[in-house]
């Protein structure tokens, strides 16, 4: 048996059993398949929107990585700088009470003169020894040595050195702090 529709085949064109039953359902029901474009366009949109969103969302966190990565190098380099000032001072010799809150000068366990100093002007924590300077830390935006004077028999020098550094990479400052306790002066 074979149904011709001639309202939905071109003329000629047997169609039947090949057609099937859901096809030629639709076919007569006047229904039309597919999106209007109207459809397609709000989809368009919505996908649009929700991309733009996540591309929002993941340029924010690349930001917020980078600057956290910048921060933890920062503070870092800054720890490294108090580590080696304090296990040096815990080993020093005739801590200057008399000099400025933004350097440190003392005698090493070696005899050698070191001299920590910080400079405002370039935002940068100087090591002096032997007569050569080293940076030894970078965007450092201040720092102070608090000297806790004593009197020893051969005048006066320091018992302890509370150390203050804040450094600062991009919009976010963080402060750090350390002290020792120069051990030849704990009599």
């Amino acid at each position: 048996m074979q149904i011709r529709n001639s309202k939905f085949d071109n003329p000629g064109v047997v169609t039947g059993r090949l057609l099937p039953r859901v096809v030629r359902e639709i076919r007569n029901s006047g229904l039309k398949a597919g999106f209007t474009i109207a459809e397609v366009l709000i989809v368009l949109a919505i996908t649009g929107i929700l991309l733009t969103a996540v591309a929002v969302a993941f340029n924010a966190s690349i930001i917020n990585y980078r600057q956290n990565e910048q921060m933890f190098k920062t503070i870092n380099s800054a720890r490294q700088a108090l580590t080696r000032i304090t296990s040096q001072l815990r080993t020093g010799d005739s801590v200057d009470p008399n000099a400025p809150n933004n350097e440190c000068s003392f005698l090493a366990a070696d005899g050698s003169d070191i001299t920590y100093q910080y400079r405002n002007a370039d935002n940068k924590l100087y090591l002096i020894t032997n007569g050569k300077e080293y940076v030894l830390c970078e965007n450092v935006t201040s720092m102070s040595f608090i000297k806790t004077p004593i009197l020893t028999p051969n005048g006066w020098d320091c018992k302890s050195v509370q150390i203050s550094m804040t450094v600062q990479s991009g919009d976010l400052q963080r402060t750090i702090s350390a002290a020792a306790v120069i051990r030849r002066n704990l009599n």
